[in-house]
């Protein structure tokens, strides 16, 4: 049992980097959910303020998922057209063929939404989609860091416990 449990945490935790990603998935939280699992292993027991400390990361990393892409939209004159707009473009990014596609296409959806809500303004359009972009990336970047620094407290904690064995 301990070594499945290992083995489906290693899983939770690389999934947490494909979350980073992935707007559907949680990519910190699954991360998370990774070193709980090793956590309730016999193999690599960690202390409760650890976990703790950890899961308030994720926590907080969530919910400026949420928050960073609306600054950088607002801040930059945008509507909630072009933060769901970049949503839209990031998914349809992420299935197309193209090398980097999430990253064209957070910004073509941007640019989509906010022409949408007002055609008229293009400068103000490709203004408020370059803000939406950069609050896209700048989240999108926090949760790649969070997760690949679970990942690796994963690692860490497995070689540290079998070394003194």
């Amino acid at each position: 049992m301990d070594l499945f449990l290992l083995i489906v945490g290693f899983i939770f935790a690389l999934t947490g980097i494909v979350g980073a990603f992935l707007p559907v998935l949680p990519g910190p939280f699954l991360g998370w959910i990774g070193l709980l699992l090793l956590h309730l292993t016999i193999f690599v027991p960690m202390s409760y303020p650890f976990l703790i400390v950890t899961f308030l990361i994720s926590v907080v990393i969530w919910m400026l998922d949420y928050i960073i892409p609306s600054i950088g939209t607002k801040r930059f004159g945008g509507s909630k057209w072009g933060a769901i707009g970049t949503t839209i473009g990031l998914i349809i990014g992420l299935i197309s063929p193209i090398p980097l596609g999430f990253i064209i296409g957070a910004f073509l959806g941007a640019l989509i939404g906010e022409l949408l809500y007002n055609s008229k303004d293009i400068q103000r359009a490709f203004k408020a989609a370059f803000g939406s972009f950069l609050g896209f990336l700048a989240s999108t970047t926090l949760k790649f860091i969070v997760s690949l620094i679970f990942v690796g407290l994963f690692i860490y904690k497995c070689i540290t416990y079998w070394e003194h064995l």
